[in-house]
């Protein structure tokens, strides 16, 4: 009877131990299985382009991990605990030096997306400026020019940094730069402020000796640049090239000439860091460091359609090139538009450029037909016509030549603009 009763009192006993174990285990699933909820503090209210592809790169992240993301106040008030509990399980933010102080009392994660942060001990997924600005001057001296110019913010380290890789592959090549800064206040609506930043924007523009390529940390300010040469009788893309940053398509694809913009990416970055702060929640420990995201692509549009010469009749040549890129052109036709005869424009075109004027007509064909291909939905065929080609294989061996893939494959691996 002993024995019948210890071996109740053990059964019981396991089976209370039991219950409890599966208690237990079903209140970690229950906890593990409540989605996180992720704090998003971009500043979106700006409507900037980089916050809302940041955000939608994060976006697209929460989504497959199954997080409740909220969009917040860029502050750090919106981390303080509530009923002892804390508001969010990670940040993602344009993070300032008291938001990251606060995270790290909650033992909060947090992933900075702000290249300008003061709080530099953050674990941070940013843009490789100085990358964009290397891609911007390789760009250029493709089209011939020997003399460059950058446009950008004073202070700003994205602004610093570009101008460093644009400055780097230049100096490497024996090129010189002339660099013109302005402070941010010029922008906030200040009559003598915006004053001040119209009239340095012309005296820097009257230093110039055209041809000269440029390149600016925003596209508006191409936008305030182009306006600074039309006062004062220069042609973009004809006496000036502008490279962009950003690729607004608001202000890029209108009015003529549309803006050359280099597209910095924040749709990865958004997603990258996103990724990262996941890995944080987890508990997994990464080293605080930053983690540099290259540019997505320089999408070319008319304000490089030109290449360099200080020969005005090659200038003219290449103007009416490009005016008439959208229709058949043969060199007899653009030599009879420049007052020229065949063989003197061919020499003279020689002298500038190794390719020759054959070759250049159809370059150019060809990124009108890259921009045609990324922002329109448009047939290959129709694009081929537009572009001045007989047909899509006339446009396709075209291509292939020049590019090294096909229309089609330059479409799918880099999708459409907007």
């Amino acid at each position: 009877m002993e024995a019948l009763a210890l071996l109740n009192c053990f059964l019981h006993s396991f089976c209370v131990l039991f219950s409890l174990k599966c208690d237990s285990a079903i209140q970690m699933k229950s906890s593990r299985s409540k989605p996180r909820k992720v704090a998003i503090a971009l500043e979106m209210h700006w409507g900037h382009k980089r916050h809302q592809e940041t955000y939608a790169g994060c976006l697209n992240y929460a989504n497959e991990a199954g997080w409740n993301c909220v969009i917040t106040p860029n502050s750090e008030r919106v981390l303080q605990p509530k009923k002892n509990e804390r508001p969010f399980d990670g940040v993602l933010a344009r993070a300032s030096k008291s938001m990251a102080q606060t995270a790290g009392k909650l033992g909060l994660p947090i992933v900075n997306v702000w290249l300008n942060s003061p709080a530099s001990q953050v674990p941070s997924v940013l843009p490789d400026f100085e990358e964009s600005g290397r891609i911007a001057a390789k760009h250029l001296m493709s089209r011939g020019f020997k003399r460059f110019g950058y446009l950008g913010y004073h202070r700003d380290l994205d602004a610093k940094r570009q101008n460093e890789g644009f400055r780097s592959i230049l100096e490497s090549k024996g090129f010189n730069c002339t660099t013109h800064r302005f402070s941010r206040t010029s922008m906030e609506g200040n009559t003598i402020e915006w004053d001040n930043f119209r009239t340095g924007l012309l005296k820097w523009v009257e230093t110039w000796s055209p041809p000269i390529g440029v390149l600016v940390s925003g596209d508006l300010y191409c936008r305030y640049l182009m306006e600074a040469c039309h006062t004062i009788g220069l042609h973009v893309p004809q006496d000036i090239a502008l490279i962009g940053t950003h690729n607004e398509p608001n202000i890029c694809d209108s009015p003529s000439p549309t803006i050359t913009s280099i597209d910095m990416g924040f749709e990865e970055i958004g997603y990258r860091a996103a990724g990262l702060l996941d890995r944080l929640m987890k508990g997994k420990r990464e080293p605080t460091h930053t983690e540099l995201i290259k540019p997505q692509k320089l999408v070319t549009r008319q304000s490089t359609d030109s290449f360099a010469t200080e020969d005005p009749l090659v200038s003219n040549a290449l103007r009416f090139m490009a005016e008439n890129s959208n229709r058949p052109l043969s060199v007899q036709d653009i030599a009879l538009a420049v007052g020229l005869n065949r063989r003197s424009l061919e020499r003279r075109f020689n002298q500038y450029s190794a390719e020759g004027i054959a070759k250049q007509i159809t370059r150019m064909r060809i990124e009108r037909a890259k921009r045609l291909i990324l922002e329109t939905q448009g047939s290959l065929k129709s694009i081929a016509i537009e572009c001045g080609f007989r047909n899509s294989d006339h446009l396709g061996k075209a291509f292939l030549r020049i590019e090294n893939l096909t229309p089609s494959k330059y479409r799918k691996l880099n999708g459409h603009v907007r």
